[in-house]
């Protein structure tokens, strides 16, 4: 029996709180309540003519009376227990919908899952906030849940309430910053945002930082997604890979812009995550590249920064099409035999209004101070690494990854510009760690944490800084006082090699150091040698724009610069274009320039490359000692008159040995004699003059037979042909 409403049960000052749309619990006054005998149901239903209760077991209908504030309905039933019900809604044209009541659900997420969260250590919360399709008490519908800790109120706002954020206010967990709604009925594909009300009362309309898919650029409203029903079949790759030592086995990296290697033809802007996962996959495999490293793939809003201003960590870029989508990629390429690694950006976020930055009206996920939470170069934020909860955001994002899309490594961004507080700041711009230095205290706990965490949860998924300081054991396990990274990018050796491949032959006598001066901390790091997308780009010129001399001069020198680079201790990476000597610098608004094809030289360079990568492979030489002193010997290092450099490359095993020949000049030496670290016959298996490559054709072709003769310090010798600006391989044979 309805019986007139109980005044003295409603708290009108929550109700108001409700119309102006500043609870931040909303479950206290709405859904229902118990009174001894007596049930209370309340609901706000503001742009509706009637609100009912209907009871699901046996189909009774409680009207709702609304005579005080308008859209806040209200009924009161006597000598009655808890029981399911539903709200029958009646709009201005006599419509009516049963919808489920948000409110009349607990809580999802538990205390324990809160105290993880802010100790900085629930490595699974992408699994608690964001956006959730699930079934709570046999109800189907999304739980939404946002870390907003100084916000008055937050609410969903979606298609399914109009926008109207006074619809689905959502609760705050105590002692936690959290707030939580489910809501029923909600599908995957819906769009929505969070609209933050700041205790000073401004308006925000945020996307969800635990988003796992967004809108395409411009538009930047998070998606619901459910990652739960993808069919992986890679189980025995992920099996193998975390049972690999990368150490010693070869790593030829191919890096890419997924958006620039090719575009469709039929006036799309993109291809598919799934048409470029067949397309890369042959051609990788054709060339003899092991992993792709893909530039951020997280969803960003300005194409130009290349995905490095992220404002969707948990979400793959809608450029490309859907997580699934993605989710495809990764495992075809794992069908396909090779390895994915992803660029990661946890150095700083960009300022757009929807993103991370002033989340709730403060700062949440940045550096209150300036001069810590702002990037004087960049223009973006800064993340607080000293809050638990940014820290927990930022660890399980990388988790995230390797758990969801089954990614094979993770590049990091910008390390420097976050172990360091005066990176890129003038004198009295930046502010000293509590002993006056200059390191981030919190930065470097945060990354011995995540490399921590990443190396027990997922051990086959390597971690690789770019590092481009002197910044000590940045590839050395935690527990030896390192940062625990798998590898670093050779930021010193790049910058040093290509200084020195610039210069005019002539002069480079005078920089032989360039060339010799990495193998002097060769073994301090696990080291990738990189010709990445940033020495192409801002007028840099490419990689065959740099070479010196006439046209057939700059491919003899990039067919050398290529040919050291993958004889030189350390894994491989090398940038899309470059491997066929594309001229123009990379842009992201147009695809590689294939048509270059029509000329021969182009043609040849990257058979040259597809070659070279075919050598790297077949030989352990080359990369089963990469971190090991006793893998790489001087022959001669010291010939700057010549320019030239002979060394060799070893296992464990007499018959591996190598011995390499570069010949900076464009000089030839006939009948050349050279140090040997073994009697016996050599034969040379690769040079960069063979005619298929586009040199001259001009060739060790027989066995050389060492003799006793003493050279290079070296008590045998053999003579060979040392073509200009080449690079010449010789095998040791018994």
């Amino acid at each position: 029996m309805r019986t007139r409403k109980d005044v003295f049960a409603i708290n009108w000052m929550e109700v108001d709180a409700l119309v102006k749309a500043r609870h931040d619990n909303p479950h206290h006054i709405l859904g229902m309540h118990e009174s001894i005998d007596d049930l209370y149901i309340n609901a706000f239903q503001p742009e509706v003519k009637a609100v009912s209760v209907v009871n699901v077991r046996n189909g009774k209908v409680y009207p709702m009376e609304s005579d005080r504030v308008p859209g806040f309905y209200s009924v009161k039933i006597t000598k009655c227990k808890r029981f399911d019900y539903r709200l029958r809604l009646t709009s201005e044209s006599d419509e009516e919908v049963d919808i489920i009541d948000p409110y009349m659900f607990e809580s999802v997420i538990d205390p324990i899952d809160i105290s993880l969260f802010n100790e900085g250590q629930h490595y699974e919360i992408y699994e608690k906030l964001g956006a959730h399709p699930l079934v709570v008490d046999g109800v189907a519908g999304v739980l939404f849940a946002v870390w907003a800790p100084n916000a008055e109120r937050v609410s969903v706002v979606a298609d399914f309430n109009h926008w109207d954020g006074r619809i689905h206010p959502m609760r705050r967990l105590p002692y936690s910053g959290i707030f939580e709604l489910f809501v029923p009925g909600v599908k995957a594909s819906e769009i929505y945002k969070y609209e933050v009300r700041a205790k000073g009362g401004e308006i925000k309309m945020k996307s969800d930082p635990y988003g796992n898919a967004m809108e395409l650029r411009p538009c930047n409203a998070s998606i619901v997604t459910d990652l739960r029903g993808f069919a992986w079949t890679d189980a025995k790759w992920q099996k193998e890979k975390t049972e690999a030592d990368m150490s010693s086995r070869p790593m030829s990296i191919y890096e890419v812009y997924l958006g620039a290697w090719k575009r469709p033809s039929d006036g799309r802007e993109y291809f598919n995550y799934r048409e470029l996962a067949g397309q890369l996959a042959d051609y990788m495999k054709d060339m003899g590249y092991t992993h792709i490293e893909l530039m951020p793939v997280m969803e960003h809003p300005y194409d130009p920064s290349w995905g490095y201003q992220v404002t969707g960590y948990y979400a793959p870029t809608a450029r490309y099409g859907t997580p699934e989508d993605f989710m495809y990629f990764v495992n075809y390429m794992h069908e396909q035999g090779l390895a994915v690694i992803i660029d990661w950006v946890p150095a700083h976020f960009p300022k757009d209004e929807n993103g991370l930055g002033r989340f709730d009206g403060t700062c949440v996920y940045e550096h209150e101070d300036p001069r810590r939470g702002e990037h004087p170069h960049w223009g973006t934020y800064i993340f607080d690494y000293g809050k638990p909860e940014v820290k927990n955001f930022l660890i399980a994002n990388a988790l995230f990854w390797a758990d969801k899309y089954h990614v094979d490594g993770i590049r990091m961004d910008a390390v420097a510009s976050m172990l360091y507080l005066d990176y890129g700041r003038e004198f009295g711009n930046w502010l000293p760690n509590p002993y006056g230095g200059n390191e981030n205290l919190d930065a470097i706990d945060m990354l011995k944490q995540l490399n921590t965490v990443m190396k027990q949860r997922f051990p086959g998924c390597i971690m690789i800084a770019e590092e481009s300081t002197a910044w000590p054991m940045i590839s050395r396990p935690v527990a030896d006082g390192g940062l625990g990274f798998d590898f670093k990018w050779n930021m010193g050796w790049m910058n040093d090699f290509l200084e020195y491949m610039k210069l005019d032959p002539l002069y480079r006598k005078y920089h032989h150091n360039e060339l010799t001066f990495s193998m002097v901390y060769a073994y301090s790091e696990h080291f990738v040698l990189v010709l990445s997308h940033d020495e192409v780009v801002h007028e840099k010129g490419s990689m065959i724009g740099k070479m010196p001399g006439g046209y057939e001069d700059k491919f003899s020198n990039l067919r050398l610069a290529y040919g050291y680079m993958m004889t030189h201790p350390g894994k491989k990476l090398l940038f899309m274009g470059q491997e066929f000597a594309q001229f123009k610098e990379f842009s992201e608004s147009d695809e590689l320039d294939w048509g270059i094809f029509e000329f021969d030289a182009h043609v040849c360079i990257r058979d040259y490359c597809r070659a070279l990568n075919r050598l790297y492979l077949s030989e352990p030489a080359l990369y089963e000692l990469d971190d090991d002193p006793s893998g790489f010997e001087w022959i001669n290092s010291t010939n700057s008159n010549e320019s030239l450099l002979v060394f060799a490359r070893k296992t464990a095993r007499k018959e591996d040995t190598l011995v390499i020949v570069c010949n900076f000049t464009p000089v030839e030496h006939a009948d050349y004699l050279i140090g040997v670290p073994f009697a016996g016959k050599y034969k040379e298996i690769f040079t960069s003059e063979e005619e298929r490559f586009g040199g001259e054709g001009k060739r060790n072709k027989t066995l050389r037979h060492s003799r006793k003769e003493s050279c290079d310090e070296r008590e045998n010798a053999i003579s060979v042909y040392i073509p200009p600006l080449s690079i010449s391989v010789f095998k040791f044979h018994k």
